[in-house]
Parts: C-alpha cells; structure tokens; sequence
C-alpha cells in the first residue's frame, strides 16, 4: 500500500556494526559510518576507556562524533560500537493535515491558507512571542488586522492588543447577562470595571470598585458619586441678628451624594478641582429700613461673590425680603465655601426664616 509521508527506508541492510578511528592528539571532531539519533546510541572507548555520554564526547549532527578533549595520538585507538542507528526520516506532507496534542516550534511561526485566502497570512508568531492575525509583523503582543488597513507602521501608545482595519474597526462582546471590560492589578483584579447588563440594556462605569456613572437604556446618565448638595435650617427662625458679619448656619442636608458639605463648619468643601455650580437663598424677615445695607456673600477659598441691597425702602420696615443668586466658582481640591451676612448700621431686628422652602444652600460640580 502507498505510504504517508516520505518512502520508507530499506529495513533489510546489514550495517557495519563498529567504526575504528585513530587519534592524532589534537583533533576533537570524527566522522561516523552511520548516522545516530543521541549520544547515547553509541558506546565509545579510547585506548580502551569507555567515555561517557554527553560528558567525554557528543554527536552534534548525526554523524560527526565530537569529543570534550582531542583523544591520544594511536592507530585505530578509538573505538565506536553502534547501539542504535537511523536508517530513515520521516516528514510531514506539506498537503496533508497535521493532528497532534503538543509540539515546539523553533524560531518564528507562519501559518498560511487558514482561510479561503490561500495567498494570506493568517497567524504569525514571532521569536518574541508577539502574535499576529493577519499581519505578519506584529505591532504588540497581539495585533489582529482586517483587510489591507495601509496602517502597519504605525503603533500606539498601549500596543498589548492592536485592532486594525482598512474601514471600519471594532471589538465585539457578546454575551447573555453581563459583559465587561475590567481594570485592575495584582491587588484587585477589577478596581475599574466598564459592563452592560444585557437584561436591562443598562451600562455602568466603575472606579475604585464603586458605580461612577450609569447609563439606563433610554440613554439617561446618573453619576452617583458627583459631588452634590442641598442643605437648609431646620425650621427654626434666626431672630434678631446683630449689626454687623454672620456665617449663616445650616442644620439638616436634603443630599450629600458625595459627603463633602461638613455641617459642623456649615461649609462645602471641593473634593476636586473643577468648576461648581453654587446657588443660594435666604428669606429675611423685619428687615430694618435704617441699616445702612444688607450684604450676603458666597465666601470661597479663591473668591468672594456678593450681594449688597440698601434696604431703605420707605419709612415703614417690610416684613420679609429674598435674596437669591448663583455662580459658576472655580475651586480648587479642598477649597472651602460658606454664606457670610453683614448688616451695615441700623437696629438689630432682622430675622432670618428657618422654614427649608425659603432658606437654603445648594450646590454640584459641573466639570
């Protein structure tokens, strides 16, 4: 029957079973009769000492016997008793599938034809382990290109995985439940996650293992942990306030998404630097039309915005008057910002509504 692989070899051959060589005290390299597999297929003596394998000599490539040290000069002194021989080798046809459980390949490997393209090259794994499909010089450790992109000498900043295509270029997640990005180290091996929930069509961004912003499946973004706060008095009137500076004080928070307005100080303080959207109202009550003027100022670390009124409406105090206004502050992290009022002469009448509808502070990070 026809054979797979190359002819086999005659299997019917009477070798000669020694070789004798002789030494000239300063070669280390001989030729063999026979072509051997190992070092260990042959025993050797010289001058009647049997050698060691791998130690006293090595056959580097089949047939050249290589010895440690040059062995004494004497006819026919080395002697080469065959154990094992090769007769014939084996390879692989190149159109034939190959079937194996493990293997090692020397040097970089090339696949081709993996697809219906016979001419392209499908996997290339180069001597530094670098993998490409589709692309036969890998611009990171692994670089998947599609179609002829023109793009193969330009590399990113973070090359571990290349995605390359001529049009359009993407990476699919496909899954039932839950599918996700993660970001992590040795420590937590998802500290940033990014993952859509297929069962809602929702997708949350997480740093620091805590849900930084989600997007529900009509599109509405929330980000629970941005820096927010609203917080009023607890009902209870301020009366009779003195001429001259107050830092108003608060008693109860509506919200604190992100903990950062401290009560005991009756102060907001910036977690980050950025650009906070601020915002307040006060109702004051037996305003005093003999003061001089009525100011509130949003008081921050980098600047003060204000509010003066002279309040000398008529001859007769009015019962209540509101003031209200916001600002856009830059802040810097851990700049603080309270409510400063001042009254400028007059009589110390002026009250201060405590009701939370009428008396408030409000703030949140725009960017």
């Amino acid at each position: 029957m026809p054979y797979i692989g190359n002819t086999a070899a005659n299997r019917f051959v009477a070798p000669e079973a020694t070789t004798r060589l002789s030494g000239n005290g300063s070669a280390t390299a001989f030729t063999l009769e026979h072509s051997v597999g190992s070092d260990e297929d042959i025993l050797v003596s010289v001058d009647g000492v049997i050698q060691e394998p791998s130690v006293a000599y090595a056959v580097s490539n089949g047939t050249t016997l290589t010895f440690t040290a040059a062995p004494s000069n004497g006819t026919n002194n080395i002697f080469v008793c065959y154990l094992f021989r090769t007769v014939g080798t084996v390879s692989h046809p190149s159109n034939n599938a190959l079937t194996a459980t493990s293997g090692t390949f020397t040097g970089a490997f090339t696949s081709l034809g993996i697809d219906d393209n016979a001419d392209a090259t499908a996997i290339t794994i180069d001597s530094s382990e670098n993998v490409g499909i589709g692309e036969t010089s890998s611009l990171g450790k692994l670089h998947v290109k599609s179609g002829d992109s023109g793009a193969s000498s330009v590399s990113g900043n973070a090359n571990e995985l290349v995605v390359e295509s001529a049009d359009y270029t993407g990476i699919t997640i496909l899954g039932e439940n839950e599918a996700s990005i993660m970001f992590g180290d040795n420590e937590d091996p998802d500290v940033g996650r990014i993952v859509y929930f297929h069962g809602t069509n929702t997708m949350s961004f997480m740093t620091n293992a805590n849900n930084a912003m989600h997007i529900d499946s009509t599109g509405a973004v929330t980000k629970p942990k941005q820096p927010a706060f609203s917080v009023h008095k607890d009902g209870t009137n301020v009366t009779n306030l003195s001429v001259g500076d107050h830092t108003l004080t608060w008693s109860a928070e509506r919200f604190d998404q992100n903990d950062d307005f401290d009560l005991t100080n009756n102060r907001f303080v910036a977690p980050v630097t950025g650009k906070y959207f601020l915002q307040i109202h006060v109702r004051f009550m037996e305003i005093d039309v003999t003061a001089t003027s009525y100011f509130l100022s949003l008081n921050t670390s980098n600047k003060d915005y204000n509010f003066i009124i002279d309040p000398r409406f008529g001859d007769a105090d009015p019962s209540f008057y509101s003031i209200g206004f916001s600002v856009l502050a830059d802040m810097d992290a851990s700049d603080t910002v309270n409510i400063i009022f001042s009254q400028g002469g007059g009589d110390a009448q002026t009250d201060i509504d405590g009701r939370n509808n009428y008396t408030w502070f409000s703030g949140h990070l725009v960017c």
